[in-house]
């Protein structure tokens, strides 16, 4: 049996070789971005396909490839918006939407319904699908939660920065095992109302409580634990940033929302506002500032959209009309 030699590269010999490989690369793009008449740099015209001299106007190609996109886009979302390489990753589903989703419709690429033995091997083909999307417990729980939080922001009409956050914080608290001993449900509503917060356009535990499947006090409860034990950032919510809404689901004007934002820094400069429910401060803003504007609105009506008694708008609406008469005084 004749003895197998092995060839190895020694340093010299790798030495040699890069540096031919290199030379060799050198002499290709120096060919490539040099004229082969002048010698002088070449540059590609887009708009014709051509790669020509930049001196003596020798064109060296012609009929070049345009690997780009066939078409324009003026800003960064629009380019978003017309790339066809697939959803963009998102937080709010449990697979970060990377996996393939296979619709419902029983049809083919041209419209066409497909036959009964094409139907069943669809289902099939849906039910494996289902099963490796989600592979263990954790993406069973965190899958539910996701739906849960989204249910509850369409409810809430919050946007999707604020289910993105939601999603966030969920994945932290199940990450650092915050889940035992506490429902999905829980955690979720807890998540989604502080990330409300966090995005400035807060939600009352009234109003989130309402579109819930836990009760107040769970709700109240899990939202402290979150909050401790992920060291969030919750800043006390503003009777401001409840304004906006109010005024646009009573349809009132413009000038109600400037006077009801005047009303509440008067009472802030006041120290009216520790201790009082930003969101019965809002109403009763909104309230006195649609009087002083002379728009039809009743207690009752601002009571509804904003989930409080009318109790609490006539104590609060007094107290804001004296602020503001002493800071104008």
């Amino acid at each position: 049996m004749s003895d197998t030699s092995i060839r190895t590269y020694t340093d010299e010999n790798r030495t040699e070789s890069t540096q031919q490989a290199e030379s060799e690369t050198e002499e290709t793009s120096e060919k490539t971005l040099t004229c082969p008449e002048c010698g002088a740099r070449l540059e590609t015209d887009t708009e014709h396909g051509e790669t020509v001299c930049t001196e003596c106007g020798l064109v060296v190609e012609e009929d070049n490839i345009d690997r780009g996109p066939e078409w324009r886009a003026f800003d960064s979302a629009e380019k978003d918006k017309k790339s066809r390489v697939g959803a963009p990753t998102t937080n709010m589903m449990h697979d970060k939407g990377l996996s393939t989703n296979i619709g419902w419709q029983d049809k083919d690429a041209y419209g066409n319904s497909l036959s009964s033995k094409q139907r069943q091997k669809m289902q099939r083909l849906r039910t494996w699908n289902e099963r490796f999307r989600t592979r263990d417990s954790k993406e069973r729980n965190l899958k539910q939660a996701l739906g849960e939080i989204d249910r509850m922001a369409s409810a809430l009409g919050l946007p999707d920065n604020v289910r993105e956050t939601a999603s966030v914080i969920y994945r932290r608290a199940l990450q650092d095992d915050l889940l035992p001993g506490r429902s999905i449900e829980g955690v979720a509503t807890a998540s989604l109302y502080a990330a409300a917060r966090q995005a400035g356009v807060p939600r009352s535990l009234d109003e989130v409580n309402r579109v819930s499947r836990v009760d107040k006090m769970e709700l109240t409860r899990t939202y402290r634990y979150i909050i401790r034990e992920l060291n969030l950032e919750v800043k006390p919510a503003d009777p401001e940033s409840y304004v906006p809404r109010f005024v646009s689901d009573l349809e009132l004007e413009d000038e109600v929302e400037r006077r009801a934002r005047e009303l509440i820094e008067a009472a802030r400069e006041s120290g009216m506002l520790s201790g009082k429910s930003p969101v019965g401060l809002a109403a009763a803003a909104v309230y006195a500032a649609a009087l002083l504007c002379n728009d039809k609105v009743t207690q009752s009506e601002v009571s509804e959209v904003a989930d409080i008694s009318e109790v609490t708008i006539r104590n609060r609406y007094k107290e804001l009309l004296e602020a503001a008469e002493v800071a104008t005084a």
